[in-house]
């Protein structure tokens, strides 16, 4: 599979992966750099036997506080083929993986596609889980309907501005306003099984940001009113410096309880009663998975 001009993500680079990189350094394969049991995410979607999580290497966002800066922008993996990206989802399957959970998948969707296609072909029913910065084009999106089950995209910022200085993207708002209006209309209204386990929907996540309060009740606001309590909200207080930005004016400072309690009470004011919120101490860089192309090569 080739992907000659790729025009995936809202950057649209429109470059010959064969022969070049884009702005994301993804390559014409696969990459990823870890697939393993994850079971720190929302309660629906780690459940008791861990969300079967695929890292993919590279990304269309550039931001200064990211975490996974060794995948996202080091971008640190091993490229693997399709049919090896389909051999590890049934490997996690046995595993007990609940669901498969693409985290940055954007630069693959049309091998992610094929993969996906290929494991229904085998009887594969596991939930697929496409966990997203938000940053999409409908376009793309729109080559996965049917074959996600969950969306988890993020929607980080309120205004372009704060995107443009933190994550080196334009029209960061217009274009995530528009991707979570597509993944709802792909997936509809949460759908959850017995056990509280996510089969169907969409969860928006928002990682509160350090003197950034009224942005992050900018998002709360839209979409409560776009969505009402038809999807979920993540409300995030686990933001960590990194060292980078440890002399940031801004990003160099955790949240603080008082600030995220705050932002709770307004969720709650406006009528959010869809939601999950982080309790503890959840901003240690200590959650950051490792990553050592565990799960990703075949014994």
């Amino acid at each position: 599979m080739e992907n000659k001009q790729c025009n995936l993500c809202p950057r649209e680079c429109n470059i010959d992966r064969t022969k070049q990189l884009g702005f994301c350094k993804a390559p014409n394969r696969i990459k990823i750099a870890r697939a393993a049991l994850q079971f720190d995410e929302e309660p629906s979607i780690s459940g008791s036997c861990g969300s079967g999580a695929i890292f993919f290497s590279c990304c269309t966002l550039k931001c200064i506080y990211c975490q996974n800066e060794k995948i996202s922008q080091k971008n640190f993996g091993e490229e693997i083929s399709i049919d090896r990206l389909v051999k590890i989802f049934f490997e996690l399957q046995e595993q007990g993986a609940q669901n498969i959970h693409f985290i940055t998948p954007t630069p693959y969707i049309p091998w992610i596609k094929e993969a996906i296609q290929r494991a229904k072909k085998k009887g594969f029913s596991l939930p697929f889980i496409y966990n997203t910065s938000g940053y999409e084009k409908i376009e793309s999106l729109k080559q996965l309907d049917g074959l996600i089950d969950i969306y988890l995209p993020d929607f980080k910022y309120a205004y372009d501005h704060t995107a443009q200085t933190f994550s080196l993207c334009t029209n960061y708002v217009a274009y995530t306003k528009q991707a979570i209006q597509e993944m709802f209309r792909q997936t509809g209204k949460n759908v959850f099984d017995d056990n509280g386990r996510m089969i169907k929907g969409v969860i928006v996540r928002h990682l509160i940001l350090p003197q950034k309060e009224e942005e992050s009740k900018k998002i709360l606001a839209y979409l409560k009113e776009q969505y009402q309590n038809q999807i979920y909200i993540s409300i995030m207080n686990q933001y960590t410096p990194i060292e980078s930005v440890k002399n940031h004016p801004i990003l160099k400072e955790k949240i603080t309880d008082s600030v995220y309690q705050g932002i709770i009470h307004y969720a709650l004011d406006i009528g959010i009663t869809n939601a999950y919120i982080q309790e503890g101490d959840t901003a240690d860089l200590c959650y950051v998975p490792s990553f050592q192309l565990e799960g990703v090569l075949e014994e």
